[in-house]
């Protein structure tokens, strides 16, 4: 790596950080330090009918007592602030215009039932239907002709094979239209996607590698492609494999007792938990993993 390491923490405030977070988190401070680098912390909180102020506190307070430091943040402040989503809507507003503009997106009304109600509609490996076009201009125009509110979607390159490296799983590659559709980057109540937020900040934060869940492969490319049509420079990127209960489940916001807050409660300690061997893994390239880590209890 050329340019100085700047990775991220970026949870979200929608309810109390389980162990799975806090081991991609740990990873990620694994890395920074590794290469010398420096570690940031942001609050991904654009989703407000979901986002609360006590889990907002609380993932800030659970991640320093777990062991986490971040030298930019909400908390602290740095160069490349606002920290908060919430407060960086200008920034995606001009994304959203410039995408629009040069026809990279066009407006949709379907709804998710009525891609989900489709004929066939196929499912990404993400579980995100694949778009079947329905909206889809025949040929690239920026106008939008009706007064409902539309959703923006961004028009992928049909048959055309993306890919990055991986410092984890190696080559990842996908063809676009066939394993992944058009995606929202611009919803009907006038908030930016996932997709169109995150590169937006990563870019703007010159933050050099995403330590991140595998379940956001897709995701990645997703974020390329905009990257790319924005002419823009993406981070390097390492997924880790997801942590799933004992019946395979993928640890989730609503498995509480695996929260840190309830195993803080309950009397662990951060050299307790991170001494359980899922914490003890190279922190280097590791090669093709599985989608899961089944963790024991």
């Amino acid at each position: 790596m050329g340019d100085p390491y700047r990775g991220r923490l970026a949870p979200s405030p929608t309810g109390f950080l389980h162990l799975g977070h806090a081991r991609t988190f740990w990873l990620a401070q694994q890395r920074a330090q590794l290469f010398g680098g420096t570690l940031i912390f942001r609050d991904d909180d654009l989703d407000q009918s979901r986002t609360r102020a006590v889990f907002a506190e609380a993932q800030l307070d659970d991640l320093r007592w777990f062991g986490l430091q971040w030298s930019e943040g909400p908390d602290i402040g740095g160069p490349h602030g606002p920290y908060r989503q919430s407060q960086r809507l200008t920034l995606y507003t001009d994304a959203f215009h410039r995408l629009r503009d040069d026809g990279w997106i066009y407006p949709c009304f379907c709804s998710r039932k009525d891609i989900q109600a489709a004929v066939s509609a196929p499912h990404a490996s993400d579980d995100e239907p694949i778009y079947p076009g329905t909206c889809r201009p025949t040929e690239r125009r920026v106008v939008c002709s009706s007064a409902r509110p539309a959703h923006w979607r961004f028009r992928v390159p049909d048959g055309e094979s993306c890919s990055f490296i991986d410092a984890a799983f190696g080559k990842v590659e996908r063809v676009a239209g066939r394993d992944f559709g058009d995606f929202v980057v611009w919803r009907q109540d006038g908030v930016p996607s996932y997709q169109l937020a995150c590169i937006m900040d990563d870019v703007g934060m010159q933050i050099s590698e995403v330590v991140r869940g595998a379940d956001l492969l897709l995701s990645t490319l997703r974020q390329q492609l905009l990257a790319k049509a924005l002419g823009l420079r993406p981070p390097t990127y390492f997924h880790c494999p997801l942590w799933c209960d004992e019946n395979g489940v993928r640890l989730a916001k609503r498995h509480a007792a695996m929260s840190l807050r309830s195993l803080r409660e309950a009397g662990w300690t951060p050299e307790e938990l991170r001494a359980r061997p899922e914490f003890i893994e190279p922190i280097g390239p590791l090669g093709p993993m599985g989608p899961c880590v089944v963790f024991p209890n």
